[in-house]
Formats: structure tokens, sequence, C-alpha cells
């Protein structure tokens, strides 16, 4: 993983416990989103005055998001040494696809219809 790595490791979980703290210390009253379209203000999304808490949390929020993405790139495993390789490995050379495979000829064939010599007798009423 390396020293960058384990870096954005630390980095990582501390934004991420202040990214939960900040959440947990916000108040319920506040109109984020407008109060869920309610509408607290004139402005579609509520005001547009936010205080030092949702701020923060903002720029947690990206930093989060950021941090995860380097995370996601320095950890990627290289080119053909995922899961699909690793099932290529462990199948057999002389593997065919379901849908290649020569089918046998059924040793029984379906039968003709079978037809009445005897015509059904009429029923009277």
């Amino acid at each position: 993983m390396g020293i960058l790595g384990i870096v954005l490791l630390v980095f990582f979980v501390i934004v991420a416990v202040l990214l939960i703290l900040l959440v947990l210390a916000q108040n319920e009253e506040g109109d984020s989103l407008g109060g869920i379209f309610a509408g607290g203000s004139g402005s579609a999304f509520g005001s547009r005055s936010g205080n030092v808490l949702t701020k923060a949390t903002t720029v947690l929020g990206a930093l989060f998001l950021v941090i995860s993405l380097g995370l996601a790139l320095i950890n990627r495993t290289p080119a053909g040494s995922g899961v699909e390789s690793a099932g290529r490995q462990l199948a057999p050379e002389s593997a065919v696809e379901w849908w290649q495979q020569d089918t046998a000829p059924a040793e029984n064939p379906v039968p003709e219809a079978i037809t009445p010599s005897d015509p059904a007798p009429e029923i009277a009423e």
C-alpha cells in the first residue's frame, strides 16, 4: 500500500469520525434543503445562509469523497490480476463453453402423433 496509502487511510478515518460528529452535533430545526422542500424562505431550497457547522460539514463531506476516491485508485488491483484471471487459472485448459459443446442426439426420438384407427363412437343424446 505504501506510505501515501497509509497517510490517506489515516486522514480518511479522521475525516469520517469528524463528519459523523458534526452531523450529530447539528440541531434538528435547521432548514437544510428547504426543510425537505417545504420551503423556509423565499428561495427554492431554503435560506442560503449557513452557519459554521453546515459549512464545515460540506467541506468534510467533500474531503471524504476525494480521499475515498484516492484510496480506491491507490489500492486497485493491477489489470489482469482480479477475479477473472483467478477463475481462468482454475479452469481446465480443455474447457469448452456450454454453448459450443456438441450435444448427442437423443436415443429415443419423440414419437409421431398417434392417430386412432377407429373413430370415437358418437354419443346419442
